[in-house]
């Protein structure tokens, strides 16, 4: 069945007539964003995150370079893109969060109580992450950077703590310009403490030092401050060994949460506010950074060693599988979050260009922040005499150990290190308030009284997490930081991905969803490009293109799985810890569909038919939908509440033209006789 053509252009009209009457929110109950901005500003903010600056240009170069740009773009349009629209739609027709959003199709709620326990995880480790910036900007108030120069809490190894020898004249005997007397060991090219041979502790200067860096390579001091003086793993072994809490960096998590808190205490307008400072911030940041960078010696071998393209590589299997990744997670799709968000807009809201906007504003902001951090690892390896492939790197190294110290080598380096610092925060905080606005609102929507006590919600719900967190604080937790990141997104976002598609495409009806996006965009999208033009496209996507691709991502994943254990820092248990949290999402989603079975009397038909409530919260917006849902089902109330009486100046939709009692989608006023 082909989907129907609605127009609802004048009935939208209408709808912004009434609302510049009454300026408060469409969905009294839930709440509105303020504006259209504030939405798409977070959305904006959610999306553009740590792993735009530590993550993308690490995975340009390893995967050739400007040819990662071609399985990078494909993957947005079928694989990101289409999951993004998807939620949106999701969630602005319904008004309804994860947990209640699934009343189109009851035996798949379990996706939403999976999108919850990932969001929650996810938020108490990432916050984790905004704490060390945070510890990072108080360090930077000062004429020296703390990690300039090697302190005490360096180890012997550090940069500055290694004595380099001229072996024209110098000798480990005590014949050098200190007067210390160490053992040489020429295979090694290194002068060692007497009794500790082959160990890293006892190397006190470099013979050779070509030889001596292939056995016992210096580290920098931003590693050791980061390692050492920052999180504390320098003295843990592992995950098992945690040791006590670091109080300072308890502080900063603490800070992180509370700034969340004051973020989200009202509704979710104090959160639409905030992120104009914070979702723009970063850019002006980003600019001024990339001006300087520009300005550094050795930053055209950085940026050369970017976006040099090796189209070699794109037979590799492994670039492609990265590209799909990277874009999957870039846009936090199937977190939950965009769902949450997308619940507050106004129903007539253009979802279409908001996706578009944010899509390509996302992959942009990728792009640009390459350019900025490899400018800066251009100077870095120049002045480490060091290939540009040996100081880029992934993850925490790159964003605490590698900028920091390339920004102390620069005039007014303190100053550099505070901007950074702060774009971190401001990039972090976007994602963190949403994470955290997710599990709220899937809280909210399943016990509606909580709305009343918002802001105690988000005080125990931010205490539960903090307190859960703790362990993150130990000298060990950056070993268990690694273990969630690991599994707490991983495959489980992938299963919930397919599922949302199976939901929407196979279940649901792909005609009927297409009508829903329709009736909120009207006839044409961006303001001119017509709802048609893509329509097809979606359908693809939805039904083949995108499960599939989710599909092979995973099998591919499963192919080249080699767990986390190391024998050293990880051992089996550290995987099995991980796999209890990918594992609890599954088990949520295919557990809560037997339930529904069961409790639909074993009728599979019965758990996937629409609930009585599905469909737009308002009853105005549900006359509107009536028309073209009645095309595909009978079982459509208008009003399954009984809340509202029928109005004249509710919208009436047309219908070849006629009105009044003509038109088949009007629903007459009846006037209550009890008045009289």
């Amino acid at each position: 069945m082909a989907a129907y053509d609605t127009d609802v252009e004048k009935h939208k009209k209408k709808l912004s007539e009434e609302e510049s009457v009454d300026s408060g929110d469409e969905n009294v109950e839930r709440g509105n964003w303020s504006s259209k901005l504030d939405f798409l500003l977070s959305c904006l903010g959610y999306a553009v995150g740590l792993g735009n600056v530590w993550r993308f240009p690490y995975l340009c170069y390893r995967n050739g370079g400007g040819a990662f740009f071609i399985p990078y773009c494909i993957a947005l349009a079928f694989l990101g893109i289409p999951i993004f629209l998807l939620e949106l739609a999701i969630g602005q027709y319904s008004s309804a969060g994860p947990f209640t959003c699934w009343k189109f199709s009851p035996i798949f709620t379990g996706i939403g109580y999976g999108m919850f326990i990932v969001s929650a995880l996810v938020a108490i480790y990432y916050n984790m992450i905004i704490a060390w910036a945070f510890f990072y900007l108080f360090g930077s108030f000062t004429n020296e950077l703390p990690w300039q120069s090697c302190g005490d809490w360096s180890t012997n190894l550090c940069y500055d703590n290694v004595k380099i020898l001229n072996k024209t004249f110098e000798k480990c005997d005590g014949n050098n310009r200190w007067g210390l007397s160490w053992v040489a060991n020429e295979t090694q090219g290194i002068c060692y403490e007497p009794g500790l041979l082959n160990k890293k502790e006892g190397v006190r200067a470099y013979l050779d030092p070509e030889l001596a860096k292939k056995y016992f390579p210096r580290t920098l001091p931003s590693q050791e401050y980061f390692d050492n003086y920052v999180t504390g793993s320098g003295y843990s072994t592992g995950y098992d060994d945690l040791g006590g809490v670091r109080w300072q960096l308890a502080l900063c998590y603490l800070l992180a949460f509370i700034v969340v808190i004051l973020s989200l205490s009202k509704s979710i307008k104090s959160s639409g506010k905030v992120v104009y400072f914070t979702a723009t911030f970063p850019y002006v940041v980003l600019v001024i950074l990339l001006i300087r960078g520009l300005m550094l010696d050795g930053m055209e071998e950085g940026i050369k060693f970017y976006i040099t393209p090796d189209l070699d590589r794109l037979s590799d299997a492994q670039v492609w599988k990265d590209a799909a990744v990277q874009i999957f997670f870039s846009l936090s799709a199937s977190w939950g979050g965009l769902i949450a968000l997308a619940s507050y807009n106004k129903f007539h809201n253009d979802l279409i260009r908001d996706t578009l906007i944010v899509a390509f504003g996302n992959c942009l902001t990728s792009v640009f922040a390459g350019f900025v951090i490899f400018s800066y690892l251009g100077y870095l390896a120049q002045y480490m005499d060091l290939p540009v492939d040996e100081v880029a790197k992934s993850g925490p190294s790159l964003t605490f150990v590698v900028y920091p110290f390339a920004v102390t080598k620069m005039p007014v380096s303190p100053l550099w290190a505070i901007l950074f610092f702060i774009m971190l925060i401001t990039l972090g905080v976007d994602s963190e308030f949403v994470l955290v606005e997710t599990v709220l609102t899937s809280l909210m929507d399943r016990f509606p009284k909580l709305r009343k006590y918002k802001l105690f919600t988000v005080m125990i719900t931010c205490c539960i997490f903090f307190l859960l967190g703790l362990t993150l604080t130990t000298d060990g937790g950056v070993y268990m930081l690694e273990i969630m990141d690991t599994y707490s997104g991983g495959w489980s976002i992938l299963f919930i991905a397919i599922f949302e598609c199976i939901s929407i495409g196979w279940v649901y009806g792909i005609f009927r969803f297409l009508d829903d996006i329709k009736l909120m965009t009207g006839n044409s999208f961006c303001m001119c490009f017509p709802f048609i033009m893509f329509k097809y496209w979606w359908m693809l996507c939805w039904c083949l293109l995108t499960p599939l691709l989710a599909a092979i991502i995973m099998v591919f994943s499963w192919v080249d799985y080699t767990g986390m254990d190391n024998g050293a820092e990880y051992d089996v248990y550290a995987d099995l810890m991980g796999w209890g949290m990918t594992l609890v999402t599954i088990v949520c989603i295919v557990g809560t569909a037997i339930y529904v079975i069961i409790k639909s009397g074993g009728s599979i038909k019965k758990a996937i038919r629409p609930t009585i409530e599905w469909g737009p919260a308002l009853v105005r917006h549900r006359r509107e939908a009536e028309y073209h849902t009645k095309r595909y089902t009978s079982d459509f109330v208008v009003d399954p509440w009984g809340l509202e009486p029928v109005n004249p100046k509710d919208i009436q939709l047309q219908v070849e033209n006629k009105t009044g009692l003509e038109n088949t989608g009007y629903v007459p006023h009846v006037e209550d006789s009890s008045k009289f």
